[in-house]
């Protein structure tokens, strides 16, 4: 064990260290699927961009109506 590491061990517990390694490691990983995902995006052309836009609006309206309907579902089960 490092010094650094019998230091932070002294002042907090084994398991904030284990859950914030297994933070920085997820961490690391979300950085390079979101830079692989970016660069994907800018080698789209421009009908793809449209293409992608198109989805994505009708996706949004989708769950805008799940949204709507599961509220009001939610208020029948309430009545």
């Amino acid at each position: 064990m490092s010094a650094s590491e019998k230091k932070r061990a002294e002042w907090l517990d084994a398991s904030f260290w284990d859950r914030l390694d297994r933070l920085e490691g997820r961490h690391q990983r979300v950085q390079a699927e979101h830079e692989t995902a970016r660069r994907g995006l800018e080698r789209l052309t421009p009908n793809e961009l449209e293409e992608l836009h198109r989805a994505w609006s009708r996706y949004c309206q989708v769950i805008a109506e799940l949204d709507e309907t599961t509220a009001e579902f939610e208020a029948l089960r309430r009545v």
